[in-house]
């Protein structure tokens, strides 16, 4: 993806983070792991959420929800013993709009 592409993703990542932000609850932004970063982690007392953004070009590909398994970011939050649940949502390019949206508990 050249950096274009990237800078979309690091929008629509803006776009939710302010959205959930509103409501008060623990986020963080760019969250650090040892095989890189979560787009959005969202912790609650009782679960996680781990969201990763991507842009593709009309379709959904799948890529967001694959990269949080691939390089298992759940695992920085495994001590919690708390439901991590993973979110992979796709923006599409052209038309500017969610064209994919995955879940599933992975921790």
């Amino acid at each position: 993806m050249g950096s274009g592409t990237r800078g979309q993703g690091h929008y629509w990542a803006s776009v939710f983070y302010s959205h959930i932000a509103a409501l008060g609850l623990d986020l963080i932004a760019e969250d650090v792991t040892s095989q890189g970063r979560i787009d959005l982690t969202v912790k609650l007392p009782e679960r996680i959420y781990l969201f990763e953004f991507k842009v593709v070009e009309l379709e959904p590909e799948g890529k967001a929800l694959a990269q949080l398994k691939t390089k298992d970011y759940a695992a920085k939050y495994r001590a919690a013993r708390v439901p991590i649940h993973l979110v992979g949502i796709e923006f599409s390019k052209e038309s500017r709009r969610v064209v994919g949206f995955e879940a599933e508990t992975g921790g």
